[in-house]
């Protein structure tokens, strides 16, 4: 079995990801494209994840990209996580991920409003619910949840959920419904009415904004193309890697494994891997470098077995439930934290002595951010371990 030792991971990850200086890629969709997909639950850490990966990176070029040219959408998939998808992958995401995630959450909100008396038959309420907000958004004019809410009874309400769970809360119908929509690939985010670091999404239905119905796939054809590409970037992963990050069964990724003809590698630590069959040879090291991903990025939370990139530093990067914060990696491993404080000023919480070069290096990466968000104050939403109470 071919042998892919740590050093060849976190060079392949340098490389394919654009986090390396000298890798670094022109364009938002080529951000995007490295790795498969951006992560985009966090507004401000989507773009601070395109910001990372090019060296002429301004806030217009991710609108540019979501709102006028509508070459990346805002996609529920993998995971129930909100993705910055390319256009020409969002039928495979689609077929392959995103409508279980519609299945599962369709059967969660019928069964919600029901339980708070809303309706007594789930499906037919959904039905009618579905119904009226495709025929509202038929007109053209992108609109809120509040807008929808506020034209349709059919959407008008709230569901309590969570009971004295920490986090309970309640939800707008309205806002539940364009979720289940969205994952159906029926409406797309077509417009953010707040800043870049807040999102007031607008919803249009998926072919008034796209010009076209996505097309729809087989199911298991676009599991084997997902996985495809998720190899091509990020592996080698393990069978439980490709597991997480496509949030699938262990059969379905077999499967997909088995299609793409992947070939298995040996990793150290006694893991055993897959690649592509085109890329079993090692690609080389790469010059020594540094980045600052955001939380979420998506080379934090690439991979389920991270110990190979951040090793001891686990506890103090990633929350209770796995979430990353935003870290400071150097040559291939998460070496600290950072965080905004509220001017705008990028603040390092090392955790181990860097060496003078390197930490040169990130300062100098520090000051690049801090004069590109310009006094802008970016809040977290999931703030490392190490810094939170801070």
């Amino acid at each position: 079995m071919p042998h892919l030792d740590t050093a060849e991971r976190r060079a392949r990850l340098a490389r394919r990801h654009a986090v390396h200086p000298a890798h670094r890629v022109p364009d938002v969709e080529s951000a995007a494209r490295a790795v498969v997909a951006l992560h985009a639950t966090d507004p401000a850490g989507l773009y601070l994840s395109a910001w990372a990966r090019t060296d002429t990176f301004a806030v217009d070029d991710l609108d540019r990209a979501f709102f006028a040219d509508r070459t990346l959408v805002k996609q529920l998939a993998m995971r129930r996580t909100l993705f910055a998808v390319p256009r020409d992958l969002l039928p495979v995401v689609l077929a392959a991920s995103s409508a279980k995630v519609a299945a599962t959450e369709r059967r969660r909100l019928e069964k919600e409003v029901v339980g708070a008396g809303l309706a007594t038959d789930g499906a037919a309420w959904f039905d009618a619910a579905a119904a009226a907000t495709v025929a509202e958004l038929a007109g053209g004019v992108p609109l809120t949840s509040t807008q929808l809410r506020q034209r349709l009874a059919e959407v008008d309400g709230h569901i309590h959920h969570g009971g004295d769970k920490p986090w309970a809360g309640r939800s707008s119908v309205a806002s539940r419904v364009l979720t289940c929509l969205q994952a159906a690939g029926v409406v797309v985010r077509a417009g953010n009415l707040g800043r870049w670091t807040a999102s007031r999404p607008t919803w249009a239905l998926a072919r008034d904004w796209l010009g076209t119905d996505p097309e729809p796939l087989p199911e298991r054809d676009a599991r084997a193309t997902l996985v495809r590409h998720w190899l091509a970037r990020f592996g080698p992963g393990t069978t439980a890697d490709v597991r997480w990050w496509l949030g699938s069964t262990l059969r379905d990724v077999r499967q997909a494994l088995q299609d793409v003809a992947a070939v298995e590698v040996s990793l150290d630590g006694g893991l055993t891997g897959w690649v592509l069959p085109d890329d079993v040879d090692p690609v080389g090291p790469v010059e020594p470098w540094v980045a600052l991903l955001p939380w979420l990025d998506p080379a934090t939370m690439g991979w389920t077995d991270r110990d190979w990139y951040v090793g001891a530093h686990r506890a103090q990067v990633y929350d209770s439930v796995g979430n990353g914060a935003a870290a400071i990696w150097a040559d291939g491993r998460i070496v600290g934290a950072w965080t905004v404080d509220g001017g705008g000023q990028v603040q390092l919480y090392p955790l181990e002595d860097l060496g003078r070069e390197r930490a040169a290096a990130v300062d100098a990466e520090a000051d690049r951010l801090t004069r590109w968000l310009a006094g802008t104050p970016v809040l977290p939403r999931f703030p490392a371990p190490l810094v939170g109470g801070r």
